[in-house]
């Protein structure tokens, strides 16, 4: 039997460690310190960009960008050195940043999206899920038509979705028409990229139905080409690779990692067909994401389109995004670019072909790409 002195030490002591233990278990990976200040996931924040040694992401919601912008990690990195605001990247392909996006509609992770193509961000736009009314820094006359009435999106510069890339080696006079991509003297000499995971690919692939009139006469030409021997990879590096080893002779992908293969490879040339049709990439904000979050992708798009910005962007990925023609008034492309006046363009309307999306890229998997 302990003495009442006993007890009492014994009380004191149980105190004591009562007291450690609750201590390690506040500085103890609980759930609200693996999450920032916004309620972020781990995941999100692990890699945020430094910001200022002035700001932390505990003063600050992190920002967080997916895209698939060659330019996009220069573009982040710089934005928060230059603003004090806390962002991370999460990049990808087009396509499954779309799914990720798409999944986590109950619960969005993401605050704003930058990719290529405006179908993508015309299907968001419908379901609800954008920011409308985003304030619009000036445009080239481009650019503004570029802009939905609502503003739920904003044009940050132009591609061509799928001009030719050639080995002149090969191919002495490049293919003036699409309907002469058909022809016997291509066949298995062709390369292009799957739209299900190439953002640019569904506005090349939409841009050709819609210059052949209708999505069935497109269906038609895409099957005239895989019963010739098109060969179907995944993004332009893929296809560029085929390229490049010989394994085709002529590629039908992006202008802007055309023109940047040109730049590297000996005998590679860009040739432009009719009604090449016009890439934009976009920002679109989260219309679920905090008052907080919302406010500092409205930054992003106002810094990105500001001269700062756009000398990011041209100097971010210099043989393949960079080279793109800009929206933002009274800035230059890089000197590589031939002016866009010179070839003939089209634009697809995003709402009306953004609705048919996955349709059509399962059906082009299921009948172009198998």
């Amino acid at each position: 039997m302990l003495s009442r002195s006993n007890r009492r030490l014994l009380a004191v002591l149980a105190a004591v460690l009562a007291s450690a233990l609750g201590i390690a278990a506040c500085g103890g990976s609980s759930k609200e310190s693996k999450e920032g200040s916004s309620g972020t996931p781990a995941a999100a924040t692990e890699a945020t960009t430094s910001a200022s040694a002035t700001q932390s992401s505990e003063s600050k919601p992190t920002l967080i960008v997916y895209s698939a912008q060659g330019y996009s990690p220069n573009g982040v990195k710089v934005f928060s050195e230059e603003t004090g605001i806390p962002a991370k990247l999460v990049e990808n392909s087009t396509g499954p940043l779309f799914a990720r996006i798409q999944a986590e509609k109950a619960a969005p992770q993401w605050g704003l999206f930058w990719v290529d193509g405006q179908e993508p961000f015309a299907s968001l736009d419908e379901q609800g899920m954008l920011k409308k009314d985003l304030e619009v820094p000036k445009l080239t006359s481009l650019g503004e038509n570029l802009v939905p009435e609502d503003r739920s999106f904003v044009p940050t510069g132009i591609t061509l979705a799928c001009a030719v890339v050639y080995n002149s080696k090969e191919v002495s006079s490049p293919p003036t028409t699409w309907q002469q991509l058909t022809e016997s003297k291509y066949a298995g000499k062709i390369g292009m990229n799957n739209p299900a995971v190439s953002g640019p690919t569904y506005p090349c692939v939409v841009g050709v139905m819609q210059y052949l009139k209708s999505e069935a006469k497109g269906k038609e030409f895409f099957e005239a080409l895989k019963k010739n021997g098109l060969k179907i990879s995944e993004t332009n590096g893929n296809t560029l690779h085929l390229l490049e080893t010989g394994q085709i002779s002529i590629g039908l992908i992006q202008s802007s990692a055309e023109i940047g293969a040109a730049e590297k490879v000996k005998g590679l040339k860009v040739a432009y067909l009719p009604d090449e049709t016009i890439l934009p990439s976009n920002i679109g904000v989260d219309g679920k994401a905090p008052a907080a979050v919302q406010e500092e992708a409205q930054k992003f798009i106002d810094w990105v389109l500001s001269p700062a910005g756009q000398h990011q962007m041209k100097i971010g990925d210099p043989e393949g995004d960079s080279l793109f023609w800009p929206v933002a008034a009274n800035t230059k492309p890089r000197p590589q670019l031939p002016e866009l006046s010179s070839i003939t363009t089209q634009q697809v309307n995003p709402y009306e072909w953004g609705k048919k999306e996955g349709s059509i890229n399962k059906w082009f998997t299921a009948n172009i790409v198998e």
